[in-house]
């Protein structure tokens, strides 16, 4: 499928692209070529493929969760720049 120049324009109307007429020129042959390529691949019969989303299988990897010892709340702030009544005090964002 060869594109004309009015196309290529148009689409680079579309994605707001200032093309000069040498770059219309070779975007012309370049798209030209890309669509030429899928008219190839559309010749092909897979109808007895099935469709997919992806090539392999995925699956989610989880593993069970363990309760575990944790550090004392003492220690953990002693980290804190500021505290309040056990807790990080942090500056506002939204006032």
């Amino acid at each position: 499928m060869k594109l004309s120049r009015e196309e290529v324009q148009h689409l680079a109307l579309l994605a707001r692209l200032g093309l000069s007429d040498e770059e219309i020129e070779r975007f012309r042959e370049q798209l030209s070529h890309i669509l030429e390529s899928f008219e190839v691949l559309q010749e092909l019969d897979t109808s007895e493929v099935p469709a997919t989303a992806h090539i392999i299988a995925l699956e989610n990897v989880l593993r069970e969760d363990e309760v575990l010892p944790s550090l004392p709340q003492s220690e953990i702030m002693r980290n804190a720049p500021q505290e309040e009544q056990g807790y990080f005090r942090v500056r506002a964002v939204l006032e």
